[in-house]
């Protein structure tokens, strides 16, 4: 059985974030690490639309949160929390904040994306021409890069695939080089 069935049985055949029973998809919920049934919810195109884009969410769609934050799945909890934080300025969304409880590992699962922090406190990381760097971006490097601890060189013009980067750092990101998982300085990369 594929990752859709599972999610479609798990669900009852509905968005596991407003209960609608068309259109629905898997949704990965960043940063994907683990991915598969544990990490994903099964939502509408209507959630997933303003979930990728904030700039067109409806506040009045997500009142459906009320009930989907009690959900027993942690991803449909982190969803949850992460669109509430969109939306605390409302006034509605802070009071369910409020109930909400996640345990410590869910809460770091929800806080990852830096939803729910102010301007003023998110990590921002940019690439050399100051373009904004987000996990799973593909990078180049722009210089050859001794890597500290081994004999090997990062060559320049190497393609970096998906990212994850450091949130307590602007300047660190990590990717694969050859097959090694390496810490590269934001300031030696340039965003594809």
């Amino acid at each position: 059985m594929g990752l859709l069935e599972d999610l479609q049985n798990r669900s009852g055949n509905q968005c596991e974030l407003c209960g609608v029973m068309e259109d629905l998809k898997v949704y990965e919920v960043p940063p994907v690490s683990t991915g598969g049934l544990d990490g994903s919810v099964l939502a509408c195109t209507t959630c997933l639309g303003q979930i990728e884009n904030p700039d067109t969410v409806d506040a009045n769609h997500w009142r459906c949160l009320n009930d989907s934050m009690w959900s027993e799945h942690d991803a449909v909890k982190v969803v949850a929390w992460r669109m509430l934080n969109r939306l605390k300025s409302e006034g509605w969304p802070q009071d369910l904040l409020d109930m909400m409880y996640l345990d410590d590992e869910i809460l770091t699962w929800a806080k990852a994306t830096g939803e729910g922090q102010d301007a003023t406190e998110m990590v921002v990381h940019r690439d050399s021409n100051g373009a904004i760097l987000e996990n799973g971006d593909n990078v180049v490097l722009i210089k050859d890069l001794k890597v500290k601890g081994s004999s090997m060189v990062a060559k320049q013009g190497t393609a970096v695939r998906r990212i994850s980067l450091d949130r307590e750092n602007a300047e660190y990101i990590e990717g694969k080089v050859d097959g090694q998982q390496i810490v590269i300085l934001t300031k030696y990369v340039k965003k594809l």
